[in-house]
């Protein structure tokens, strides 16, 4: 009888394993068996593959069907597999040439009258099969997706019947073109945020070096005004960055926006998700709000208000920059390197220590209210900072003479450019060897530093992310060494974790 081998890609992680379909003709009862792992969508892709070819006019053959879906331990899910399936039973069957197989790689779920519909994925899909140097023939619904990789040869086709023309040389494919992109909205600006000269200068460093930051203060103070102006004064995203985060969204749940190509994440959870939507997983495990805010932002408004779970999930993505999920039957890694801007009050009224006097909160209450943060947590983010209530009103002020995000913004770009230069890499992502060789301190600046960890009772990796900070503000000032001034200013931003005063 006949046998045919047809190249797809299944979906692991952000990753995209290559797939060998295997379709074996032989003589007995007509049936299909399906083998390899195949989850429920793979293994109900044998009626959508029958019904597409009967009604685009191609014959079913009267065998026995086996089809191996290789390598067999890796599991595989989704419908993609139906555009190889149904062009390998062709193939076996001799209804349409197998010479463009070996470099080519197809991808699509077939509706029952042969049309392609659009599947997830194709994002990784597309950089896997040009690294391979294959040609890559998906659904026309996903061409835009394709396109945004560069390099390699990519079509689109709309049904089961253009794609056997084609094979058969009878007719030509569209070549993936990338959709038209409208200018981006104009991003919230922090001359809108009147006063609060301390946070806005916390938010710039945070911003130059991508240092975790937390916000306290009484409710209406600014805090979630403030991280909403962030994503205005962050640097744009290279090439790399864009492709990365949007390989992400292409494997999600929610698929990729073509609109949010090129703009950082800004992931605003709300404090009621569960661990599993913040870290991911799920029985087909995909990526939660730390993966979807990778190469951006992630804002926990209210933190102590998240599960105590929740909130110890970020741990290690923090600092390992990947988060690894296992279940019994698979293992995922996403990436994960996202930069953490919180908020909370200072207590469960919000009134400590405003000048209202109206907090009722009883110092019990105030300790166990903060202790749904714990301190390795927090002695993770690098800048915390006090959000107060304005001494005047805002009303009284007539004209605003803050500076607008595009001039901060300019001042972040320089000092990333800086350090980019310097080590290939954000200050905050600094190993302890490139501490001791970029931020070298002496005389009476590390006096100063050593002080306030005798003090402040500051762990040895407080220490080293004061240092990170103090790097990023002499960066700021376009300065080469770190002087006691930055040094000082950075041991303010973590004054607020103080054993008297834990947060």
């Amino acid at each position: 009888m006949g046998l045919s081998l047809v190249h797809s890609r299944g979906c692991a992680g952000v990753e995209a394993p290559l797939i060998m379909v295997e379709v074996h003709l032989s003589a007995g009862l007509p049936s299909l068996h399906l083998v390899g792992l195949p989850e429920t969508a793979v293994r109900e892709s044998k009626d959508r593959v029958r019904a597409a070819l009967i009604n685009s006019g191609f014959k079913w053959p009267q065998s026995r069907i086996t089809i191996s879906l290789a390598p067999a331990e890796l599991p595989k899910e989704g419908g993609g597999f139906d555009l190889p399936i149904a062009l390998g039973i062709l193939a076996a069957s001799n209804q349409i040439p197998t010479t463009a197989f070996a470099d080519t790689e197809f991808l699509g779920e077939l509706s029952l009258n042969g049309e392609l519909r659009p599947v997830r994925g194709v994002l990784p899909a597309a950089i896997r099969s040009r690294d391979c140097q294959r040609t890559l023939i998906i659904p026309s619904g996903n061409a835009a997706e394709a396109a945004l990789v560069e390099g390699g040869e990519k079509y689109g086709g709309d049904s089961l019947l253009q794609i056997a023309a084609w094979l058969k040389g009878l007719q030509q494919l569209q070549r993936c073109e990338p959709a038209f992109r409208e200018e981006p909205n104009a991003l919230p600006d922090l001359c809108e945020v009147i006063g609060l000269p301390g946070p806005k200068r916390a938010l710039e460093v945070a911003a130059a070096g991508q240092h975790n930051l937390l916000m306290i203060g009484p409710p209406g103070t600014g805090k979630t005004l403030l991280a909403s102006r962030l994503p205005g004064i962050l640097p744009p995203m290279t090439e790399s960055e864009s492709l990365d985060t949007a390989a992400i969204s292409s494997v999600s749940q929610a698929g990729l926006d073509h609109h949010s190509w090129g703009i950082r994440p800004f992931r605003t959870p709300h404090h009621s998700c569960s661990s599993v939507a913040l870290a991911g997983g799920g029985a087909r495990p995909r990526p939660g709000e730390i993966s979807l805010a990778h190469n951006g932002v992630l804002f926990l408004d209210e933190l102590p208000e998240f599960g105590r779970h929740t909130l110890e999930i970020l741990r290690e993505p923090m600092e390992s920059g990947r988060i690894v999920i296992s279940r019994a039957a698979r293992q995922s890694t996403f990436p994960a390197r996202f930069q953490l801007i919180t908020a909370m009050n200072p207590c469960p009224c919000g009134m400590a220590g405003d000048d209202s006097g109206r907090c009722h909160c009883s110092a019990e209450q105030i300790q166990r209210y903060r202790n749904r943060v714990s301190g390795p947590l927090l002695d993770r983010i690098d800048i915390q900072v006090e959000v107060l209530r304005p001494k005047r009103s805002i009303l009284s002020k007539s004209t605003n003479t803050a500076e607008s995000s595009s001039d901060i913004r300019s001042r972040v770009i320089k000092a990333r450019h800086a350090q980019l230069q310097r080590t290939g890499k954000v200050n905050a992502l600094l190993s302890s060897s490139e501490l001791a060789k970029f931020c070298e301190i002496k005389g009476d600046t590390l006096e100063l530093l050593e002080q306030a960890v005798r003090q402040l009772f500051l762990s040895p990796r407080a220490c080293h992310r004061i240092l990170k900070v103090a790097r990023t503000i002499a960066d700021l000032d376009s300065n080469q060494k770190i002087s006691t001034q930055h040094v000082a200013e950075a041991i303010a931003f973590r004054r607020i974790n103080t054993p008297e005063n834990r947060l």
